[in-house]
């Protein structure tokens, strides 16, 4: 999946990123380091994580959830702009990756404020449910395996406060979802659920062409 945002050539993403970006060194840092990873194209763009820093500031975040972690830029770019008592319930399956995470959120001072859970996420989610913790996030995002992001989007659905925001991410998917040649699972769970978002009244809709495609969910009370 592409690492910046989808539709833009390098000349014109370059010149973006010169006029906006704002990074912190210690998430430089860590997108250096991510992009010598195998996997390195799972790691979000670094406008996407302005742009969820900003909106976390923006509806006054304390609480949130992330489902998916890998080494840890988004959670690191949302720990950034939470308050001091601020906090993140993290959701991954991988010691290996998460490690890399850790290290990071150490030294740039706000491991306190991130709870990791290394287990399968619907298992956490489901049990902030069962521990009455519904209608008390005020931010979800959620970028995981796409064959679970509907039963994901649920669960935060459920657990974020009326007002809140969930954001999920990749769902442009390369452009892969708007080319029928393409019928694979991920994708089709992808398209699925954009299609029943369009039309979900709990929600009021944004889907934003940033990095792979995030869309924006506000609960409605």
């Amino acid at each position: 999946m592409p690492k910046q945002s989808i539709g833009l050539d390098n000349q014109l993403y370059n010149y973006l990123l010169s006029v906006s970006l704002r990074e912190p060194e210690i998430l430089g840092k860590l997108r250096q380091e991510t992009a010598n990873h195998p996997w390195s194209g799972m790691q979000i763009s670094p406008e996407q994580g302005q742009f969820m820093s900003l909106l976390v500031q923006l509806i006054g975040a304390r609480k949130t959830l992330e489902v998916g972690v890998f080494t840890g830029y988004s959670s690191l770019s949302v720990a950034l702009a939470l308050p001091t008592d601020g906090k993140i319930i993290a959701c991954d399956v991988s010691e290996e990756f998460t490690a890399i995470a850790r290290r990071y959120w150490q030294k740039a001072g706000v491991a306190d404020k991130i709870d990791l859970r290394l287990a399968p996420a619907l298992e956490t989610l489901d049990q902030l449910l069962a521990t009455g913790q519904a209608e008390t996030y005020d931010f979800a995002f959620i970028d995981a395996d796409k064959e679970n992001y509907d039963v994901y989007y649920e669960r935060s659905l459920q657990l974020v406060r009326p007002g809140g925001l969930i954001a999920i991410d990749n769902v442009l998917w390369s452009g892969q979802v708007a080319d029928d040649q393409y019928q694979d699972e991920s994708t089709q769970s992808i398209r699925a659920l954009n299609k029943k978002l369009h039309h979900d009244e709990r929600i009021t809709l944004s889907l934003v062409p940033i990095a792979d495609g995030l869309t924006l969910a506000i609960k409605r009370p």
